[in-house]
């Protein structure tokens, strides 16, 4: 199989309220984040049915839903849940998550802090 192909979905951005402080969780903030998926792209290039591929337009919804969902402390936590989410497709083999949260409560200057999970089948 071809599982060094690659869909890549970069800068999703939605409004979340994860966060270990009391503030983060009453006011929230822009969350972004980018997932690569390892899976066989060859059944959709054959087929040209999308269908046959990861859909990356609800993938996107989906992602945007976890981060406007219930609250996590951790960056951590909403990575794994988007990964856990991406591998209930068989299709996919390896996913990475990456979870930006370019305004967190840092007192010295910063452009972006983020966690970076992957996680594959068994």
């Amino acid at each position: 199989m071809d599982f060094a192909d690659e869909i890549t979905l970069t800068g999703v951005r939605a409004f979340g309220f994860h966060g270990v402080y009391a503030d983060e969780k009453r006011e929230g903030q822009e969350f972004v984040v980018d997932v690569v998926l390892q899976l066989s792209l060859r059944p959709a290039a054959e087929s040209d049915d999308v269908a046959d591929t990861v859909h990356y337009g609800e993938l996107a919804e989906r992602i945007v839903a976890h981060v406007e969902g219930d609250a996590v402390d951790l960056l951590e936590t909403l990575a794994q849940r988007i990964a856990d989410d991406v591998l209930a497709d068989e299709r996919v083999m390896l996913v990475t998550v990456t979870v930006h949260k370019p305004q967190a409560p840092i007192t010295v200057p910063f452009a972006d802090v983020s966690v970076t999970i992957r996680r594959g089948r068994a």
